[in-house]
């Protein structure tokens, strides 16, 4: 039996176009390719956590899988609903699952589904453990004596109360704050609102129905895909916005005055209330694309940071190391873990752990922000797609490793390749502004998609413009 040259494992399992790479069949090969695994490497008998979101035939998916790792013998878990990931994950930790399979593209576009690999401490597999699975690809699995059993599962309720358990409702509740809550047609609809709406919080909620065509977005919480959010918090005076994507794992937010807050912002919120009024001990993680606002926060508080590759499961394995105690760790695009919950984005937990934070701090999310800026000089993010033809993307890569003198003008300071290759650069602008940020360029192929993503960070929402459109500049020319 063949490796089917479709499925690759990337930073958090594998994902490909419906009916084109993402087919029963493929599906089946990676589902055989886990059960594998989990009979040579974990306890079989603890069976199988399987989850899916509301992308077009999901569960359709999820019944597949299951019935591949149940014929190999290992009992499955079938979720009986449209589950968020973090709550999958949970249920892997507290039911003492061996793993999960998650049938998820997060948030890519609507033609797109995929398949997480959660291990069996609630997080992405590490990067072995991917890699183990991966060898599995195309082997025949083994074929049980009997059938397991594919019983239906509540994952959603559990997690519901654990993450009320984990923030201070009562503070939320009491403080008067009005907020927008917007789901994006992903599988975290009702959770915030209902939990707001027990507690009697004023709040409205956008896009909240099943719609697996996403109409005219990705499900990706940042711009321009959260406009009808930011319209919704200014239309209806909510002091914040919050947004999570397809599988609620990652979260975006919008400020009282409709601005964007992205997610290098909210991690940095969450990370100074947590080492500054929570006092919680640890240190920090953040992936290799992320704000070097949270480098001035660690340093400020003492707390080391690790920088990793881009991808959760480089959080979580720092997570798991007993010889590290690791609080919080992030990444770009908008997922944030926190240890003491899980080794996993929480999207829907740190919505409610947003707004803890304001009404604690009795601040606007904009006042939030402001105060962050003010204090560690105003760092400015954004971010370029480039659905390009492997042939530009690779010419791309090629010619900013040979070397690069300078970019938008700006001499390249120093080069670091840990996830692909990142100009450090001397802006001008930063000149006599002793607390600006530094401002840097990031070229990053993908390993699965024929995309090219160009990330900087800068003093200014201009540098920033001006640095991202000499990236994609940079690009293009590749091909020429």
């Amino acid at each position: 039996m063949g490796v089917p040259t479709q499925i690759k494992f990337g930073t958090d399992g594998w994902r490909g176009v419906i009916a084109d790479d993402f087919t029963f069949e493929n599906v089946r090969v990676a589902a055989a390719a886990i059960g594998s695994y989990i009979l040579a490497k974990e306890d079989p008998a603890k069976g199988v956590c399987i989850g899916y979101d509301t992308r077009f035939g999901s569960r359709d998916f999820a019944i597949a899988a299951a019935k591949v790792i149940s014929s190999i013998g290992i009992p499955v878990l079938l979720a009986d609903c449209y589950t968020p990931t973090p709550a999958l994950s949970y249920a892997v930790v507290t039911r003492g699952a061996a793993g999960g399979v998650m049938i998820t593209s997060s948030h890519n576009p609507a033609q797109w589904n995929g398949v997480k690999y959660k291990a069996s401490y609630g997080g992405s597999g590490s990067p072995s453990i991917m890699e183990e699975i991966a060898t599995y690809l195309g082997d025949p699995p083994e074929v049980a004596a009997a059938t397991a059993q594919i019983t239906a599962a509540d994952f959603q309720t559990p997690y519901i109360e654990a993450i009320s358990r984990f923030a201070d409702l009562d503070v939320i509740a009491k403080s008067g704050l009005k907020f927008a809550i917007d789901t994006m047609y992903g599988s975290g609809r009702g959770v915030i609102s209902g939990i707001l709406t027990e507690l009697g919080v004023d709040h409205i909620a956008i896009r909240s129905e099943v719609n697996p065509l996403f109409p005219g977005i990705n499900p990706e919480p940042i711009e321009p895909h959260i406009r009808a959010l930011q319209e919704a918090v200014v239309a209806n005076h909510c002091q914040a916005g919050l947004a999570t994507d397809g599988d609620a794992d990652r979260l975006g937010a919008v400020d009282e005055h409709g601005n964007f807050v992205d997610a290098h912002k909210i991690f940095s919120i969450l990370l100074r209330w947590l080492v500054e009024r929570k006092k919680w001990p640890g240190d920090v993680t953040r992936a290799f694309n992320t704000t070097s606002m949270i480098d001035r926060i660690c340093a400020k508080h003492g707390r080391k940071l690790y920088e990793h590759g881009i991808g959760f499961k480089f959080v979580a394995d720092l997570m798991l190391e007993p010889d590290k105690n690791i609080l919080i760790g992030g990444e770009e695009s908008g997922g944030i873990g926190i240890k003491k919950h899980l080794p996993e984005r929480v999207g829907l937990l740190n919505s409610l752990l947003l707004a803890n934070v304001m009404a604690e701090e009795k601040q606007t999310l904009g006042e939030l922000v402001a105060s962050l800026q003010a204090e560690y000089g105003e760092h400015q993010y954004g971010r370029i797609d480039l659905h390009i033809d492997d042939s530009i993307k690779n010419a791309a890569i090629a010619r900013a490793n040979g070397g690069v003198d300078a970019i938008a003008g700006m001499k390249v300071l120093r080069v670091s390749t840990l996830d692909g290759i990142k100009f450090f650069l001397d802006n001008p602008e930063a000149h006599g502004k002793p607390n600006a940020a530094e401002t840097w360029l990031l070229l990053r192929a993908s390993g699965t998609e024929p995309l090219l993503r160009v990330y900087s960070e800068s003093c200014s929402k201009e540098s920033v413009a001006k640095v991202l459109q000499a990236g994609k500049d940079f690009v293009m020319s590749s091909g020429a």
